[in-house]
This record gives C-alpha cells, structure tokens and sequence, in this order.
C-alpha cells in the first residue's frame, strides 16, 4: 500500500514539473534580428549596401558566413540618432590538413559585439571595398 501511495505522488510531482516547464516562455538565444546575403551585385548602390531596421536595447553580436570569395575586408557601419558602430571586419582562412588535401575555413576578424542603450531605428551600412563580386551572410543576432 505505501508503495503505491510513493509512486502516485512522484507522479503527481512529475507531471506538476512536466506542466510548469512546457507552460514558461522560452526565450530563443541568438534571435536573428537583421539578415543579408549579399551575392548580386545589384544589392550594392554606389559599392555598398544600406538598409534600416529598428532594434531593442540590448547586447548583440555579428554572424558571418564568409567563403574564400568574400570580400578581404568588409566595413559595417550601424547609425542611429543615439548611437554609432564602426567596423573594419578582415576576412582569414585557416587551412586544415586532410592527409591527402587541404581545405580552409573562413571567418570575419574583428569586434563582434554590439551594444545598445535604447531602442531605435538604426541604418546599416554594408561596405565591401570594391568587392561585390564575392558572397556573403551578415546576421546581427541579439545575444
């Protein structure tokens, strides 16, 4: 009988848990607030890509998906009436050894971390320096 009664009330307390997680909000990490892939060439006006968005106050970070075509340096300028980032970011490719080949792998060097102090509306500014030809992904992700 008291075993019984034990396993009905870790039931009860398991399902209480069950419930309580699947009914709390979960908060996405790396919500994706700002996405370009600049690959056409008629993405640029005058060499470089402008757009605007609003963005939160909040900690935000940069994501590339850069290849061995992107552009070698790729300048990102953010403006807003209360705020401003600037950004050379350099494309390396670090080669890795298969034993019978060697490839790379591509990242942007640079300050990836953004902050800001109120919510606005900003306008981005996507610099290749001369290189439209190559492709790129710019996300900017709130952290």
């Amino acid at each position: 009988m008291n075993k019984i009664i034990v396993a009905i009330l870790i039931i009860v307390v398991m399902g209480v848990l069950i419930l309580n997680f699947l009914s709390d909000p979960i908060k996405e990490k790396n919500t994706i607030i700002f996405h370009i892939t600049l690959a056409d060439p008629s993405l640029y006006s005058n060499g470089v890509f402008t757009d605007s968005f609003v963005i939160d106050k909040g900690e935000y970070s940069f994501r590339f998906v850069p290849n061995g075509s992107s552009p070698d340096i790729l300048s990102i300028t953010l403006s807003g009436e209360k705020f401003s980032f600037l950004q050379d970011f350099h494309l390396k490719g670090t080669p890795h050894q298969t034993g019978i080949s060697e490839y790379f792998t591509w990242e942007y060097v640079g300050e990836k971390t953004v902050f800001v102090s109120e919510m606005e509306e900003v306008s981005i500014t996507i610099n290749p320096n001369g290189k439209i030809m190559g492709s790129v992904s710019v996300d900017i992700l709130e952290n």
